[in-house]
């Protein structure tokens, strides 16, 4: 019996991680239909996953342009998909996390009344800008879905704060973590491009991006980077920058050329895995690099004042230390110099689950569209 049809939408690298496990069991049950279609809000490291992870789009819009903005993605995304959706016609269209992509994919389902379903759902600050966009582009698209894929009990709990059914919602974990078994492997080789790093030392991993860190807040996180540096002679910053300019660019003035600070190019995800997997230390302004690095036994750092992850803090395996230079310079020197500390830190329990939330969450596909067909009968 035929189940019906589910399109998966997605833009960006990290959406692309996150929903690979999922299109993968999907395309495992005969019964079911798989539409995927990119919006590539990200081209280059998109791409780099689909390549990974051997998935080949039925749809690919290509917004990516010099100096998009939020306007012009969440405006192609709605008027790509109109004219895909109407043709296609899915039963049910699966978005995940929180792109300008996530929401307006979520919105033009709604426009053409098909449910649709939100992996990683109910994460929340109730800031709604920090992070900006993702926090209200996330809490929309909850008020969109008819379907409710939450990482943990805390992400239900804020669900339910917000009114949603309790028969709308399952706790599944966290796909990152499926994606990232499939990934990491212990005699993983490096390329020529990390020939420099001694990885022998104490990597330091570093990534940041976030808009509100931009300027001064970005300054006073590479002058932590510099200090510590200069004060461990066995440490090493490994730091794939990002490609817009705000960053890039300050990132080159002041840490450009200085003794054991790698500076690279943005990596692919595979790469990027198993360099987390050697590294000793992460510190991020990123969401899901929060939710991995623990699967691996690494302390996170969080270069923000707010996450929308705050499990992994209770659980102890990631520290909010905010972008003031002290504050990070002083939680990085600790887990340097005290073994207890970092133990404590990379011993602790993942919350985020066990690498079988894509299964789970096909489950419910599987009988919602079956309960769908029955009552369409």
């Amino acid at each position: 019996m035929r189940l019906g049809k589910v399109m998966v939408v997605f833009g960006t690298r990290p959406e692309a991680i996150k929903m690979a496990p999922v299109i993968k069991e999907l395309q495992k049950v005969q019964d079911i239909e798989t539409k995927v279609v990119v919006t590539a809000q990200h081209r280059e490291m998109l791409d780099q996953v689909l390549h990974l992870f051997s998935i080949k789009p039925d749809y690919d819009l290509n917004l990516m342009k010099d100096k998009q903005d939020l306007y012009s993605i969440t405006t192609g995304v709605l008027s790509g998909l109109k004219e895909i959706m109407e043709q296609e016609k899915p039963d049910l269209v699966l978005v995940h996390g929180d792109t300008t992509t996530t929401f307006a994919a979520a919105l033009a389902a709604f426009y053409q009344k098909i449910p649709v379903g939100h992996v990683e759902a109910g994460l929340r600050t109730r800031n709604k800008y920090s992070p900006y966009p993702e926090e209200m582009n996330r809490s929309l698209t909850g008020r969109l879905a008819e379907l409710h894929f939450a990482p943990t009990d805390l992400s239900r709990e804020n669900l339910l704060a917000e009114s949603i059914a309790t028969f709308k919602i399952w706790v599944t974990g966290n796909t990152v973590i499926d994606a990232l078994m499939d990934t990491v492997h212990p005699n993983y080789g490096f390329s020529e491009e990390l020939k420099e790093i001694n990885f022998k030392n104490r990597i330091l991993l570093v990534t940041t991006h976030r808009r509100e860190n931009w300027g001064d807040h970005m300054r006073e996180i590479y002058e932590a980077l510099v200090q510590l540096v200069e004060e461990f002679a066995d440490v090493e910053i490994v730091f794939p920058v990002h490609k817009n300019p705000t960053v890039k660019d300050l990132a080159v003035e002041m840490l450009g050329d200085r003794e054991r600070v790698h500076l690279l190019e943005p990596m692919e995800y595979e790469a990027f895995a198993n360099l987390m997997n050697a590294s000793y230390i992460i510190l991020t302004d990123s969401g899901g690099m929060q939710e991995e690095a623990p699967s691996l036994g690494k302390p996170v750092l969080v270069l923000r004042d707010t996450t929308e992850r705050p499990e992994a803090i209770q659980a102890g395996t990631v520290k909010l230390v905010g972008t003031i230079k002290e504050h990070i310079y002083e939680a990085a020197r600790l887990l340097l110099v005290d073994r207890r500390e970092y133990d404590k830190m990379a011993q602790s329990i993942n919350p985020y689950g066990d690498g079988k939330a894509a299964r789970r969450i096909v489950k419910v596909v599987k009988d919602f569209l079956y309960v769908r067909i029955g009552a369409q009968s």
